[in-house]
């Protein structure tokens, strides 16, 4: 039985299902549009417009592509969308948005827009037939023109106050979600693993042994971490975001913040890979209060002496007990 591809070459469409394909294609963009607005309202009220405003031009365009087929080839309008065609751009599922910033999401509008415009004017420079060629290019200008709306809609709505407001709101979202937990994860996986490590350290003097009880304690503690975080809030109420996002960031910071200074145990002699120990949590419990000072403006000088002397004096005790 001879191969038949699931999908069609874009120069092997008739210029009805091109124009169809045009049709399917400006109705997903207004869907996706509107669901943007929908997710966005709530916080991001005036992107929201924005997005409302933008899905509606979809719309226009759309009413326009189909009064054009039905004056050219009739009412019956070939179901073909992008997944049908290859080589065609396609978009991503809107899941799959869901954890992008809001200004990552305003980029993505505007590269949706540049992306048809370009396949659309590549389309019409390979095509051979006048009328395909001719109604590629409009279809082009049409895509430009959607990214021109789309900065005028973006400067009625998004004025300087409202930008402000909307940027600090999601950046303090963006701290509640990833850098509070983060944050608190890379405190306990730096501090709270301190002890075992070094006591194990200086009461074997094996550097393989140290090695293993730094790996466990770190994955065991990012373990631990992740799933309090995760089951601690739902986040409904408290506006700290989704319990798995907080999870992983709070359980990765950890596992990373205990195996920083157990890998330097893959060194066999142990004086050196003791020193570099000793290094790499100075500068973790550094960082830490540097994260501490940037994000959660907390006084540098607190945020040392809280971090690098609590640190240190855990530290100090594990090396205490390993040496005993």
């Amino acid at each position: 039985m001879r191969f038949l591809p699931q999908r069609k070459r874009f120069s092997d469409l008739t210029g009805q299902e091109i124009l169809a394909l045009a049709i399917s294609s400006e109705e997903d963009d207004a869907r996706i549009y509107r669901g943007y607005a929908a997710r966005l309202r709530e916080d991001f009220p005036a992107t929201a417009k924005m997005f409302d405003g933008m899905a509606a031009e979809e719309d226009e365009h759309r009413t326009r592509l189909i009064a054009l087929h039905e004056q050219r080839f009739g009412p019956a309008i070939p179901l073909i969308r992008r997944e049908h065609v290859a080589g065609y751009y396609n978009r991503r599922p809107i899941w799959l948005m869901e954890n992008l910033s809001l200004e990552r999401i305003r980029e993505e509008a505007k590269a949706m827009e540049a992306e048809a415009e370009r396949f659309y004017l590549a389309a019409a420079a390979r095509t051979q037939d006048a009328a395909t060629r001719k109604l590629l290019g409009d279809l082009a200008a049409a895509e430009a023109g959607h990214r021109d709306t789309a900065a005028e809609l973006e400067e009625a709505h998004l004025t300087g106050d409202a930008r402000s407001e909307e940027d600090r709101t999601a950046h303090r979202q963006f701290v509640l979600t990833w850098v509070q937990p983060g944050l608190a994860g890379l405190m306990d996986g730096s501090v709270s693993t301190l002890a075992p490590i070094f006591a194990t350290a200086f009461a074997t003097q094996d550097t393989w042994t140290t090695f293993l009880v730094g790996v466990a304690a770190s994955v065991g503690a990012g373990i631990s971490m992740g799933f309090t975080e995760a089951a601690s809030d739902d986040g409904e109420l408290s506006g700290r975001g989704s319990p798995m996002k907080r999870g992983i960031a709070s359980g990765v910071m950890t596992t990373l913040g205990g195996l920083g200074h157990a890998l330097p145990y893959l060194i066999p002699e142990f004086w050196t890979a003791t020193t570099i120990a000793f290094v790499i949590v100075f500068v973790e419990l550094w960082a830490i209060a540097w994260i501490q000072n940037k994000y959660m403006e907390t006084p540098f000088w607190r945020a040392t002496l809280q971090v690098v002397l609590g640190g240190a004096l855990v530290l100090g005790a594990g090396a205490l007990i390993g040496s005993g």
